[in-house]
């Protein structure tokens, strides 16, 4: 595991989703581990206990429905859905459909969509899972790319306009974290309306990218899909983008810089 990955694990990278006009918190329920920004005067302890207490929630629903239906959990193609599904099976089935892949590849983007729901009476909201973004805003913000050894890790961000928002920021990595993926993209970030579609997306486009040369073929994936409103692909030290994407070079970013 080089350090990249121990960055991943250790959730050091949290330290690039903090918005200097937001309070972070952190809600971690089993495997569930949210790291939620919301204005200063927003916040209180019992906030965090009714978004702890939501997610054990919408965890055992899943877990339930899991349990009666195995396939939904292991399988890498979408599934039909059975009779009683939670909201949350739902929401991930759909995004697997559209993306072409199993609904587990949509479970972060999901939890962090069901949270940021949660809040959306709140003018700036980000829910972070597993660098997976549900982000409702006010203001510009900037949304740093990982990508792994690729040269323009950490050397770019993706502005985010209020005009966007609510919207997901999804990324996945065939060389970077735990996630699944068949792919080595060292990034592919998406961007849609709906935070699971972009997660399950961004899974399908990883997928589709083993060397430098398939950038396109991903980025014509995305272009498929309804919902989808841009999509940024690494690998190595090409790149290539479609749709809403405006880049920002980073220089002298730290955890006390505005990256949101």
């Amino acid at each position: 595991m080089n350090s990249m990955n121990n960055d991943f694990v250790n959730r050091k990278y949290r330290r690039y989703h903090r918005g200097k006009d937001l309070v972070h918190f952190q809600v971690k329920v089993k495997q569930t581990d949210l790291f939620i920004g919301v204005p200063k005067e927003r916040y209180s302890p019992q906030l965090a206990a009714k978004i702890e207490e939501r997610v054990y929630r919408v965890r055992a629903g899943l877990e339930t429905y899991i349990a009666s239906h195995p396939e939904f959990l292991t399988s890498l193609e979408p599934v039909a859905l059975k009779p009683g599904a939670p909201e949350i099976a739902r929401r991930m089935a759909r995004a697997g459909v559209l993306a072409g892949v199993g609904p587990m590849a949509a479970v972060a983007g999901a939890f962090a969509e069901e949270v940021g729901e949660v809040l959306a009476d709140f003018p700036d909201v980000i829910v972070e899972n597993g660098g997976d973004l549900y982000i409702r805003t006010t203001r510009e913000r900037l949304v740093m790319v990982a990508a792994g050894n690729s040269p323009f890790s950490h050397r770019i961000a993706v502005r985010i306009k209020p005009r966007e928002s609510p919207l997901g920021v999804c990324t996945s990595s065939g060389t970077v974290g735990p996630s699944l993926s068949f792919g080595r993209a060292d990034a592919a970030m998406v961007k849609a309306a709906s935070v699971s579609l972009a997660d399950a997306v961004a899974t399908g486009a990883g997928n589709r990218v083993s060397t430098k040369d398939q950038l396109r073929t991903a980025i014509e994936y995305a272009q498929s899909i309804a919902g989808v409103t841009g999509i940024l692909v690494i690998k190595d030290d090409r790149m290539a983008a479609w749709g809403d994407i405006e880049l920002v070079p980073v220089k002298g970013m730290d955890e006390n810089d505005d990256h949101h």
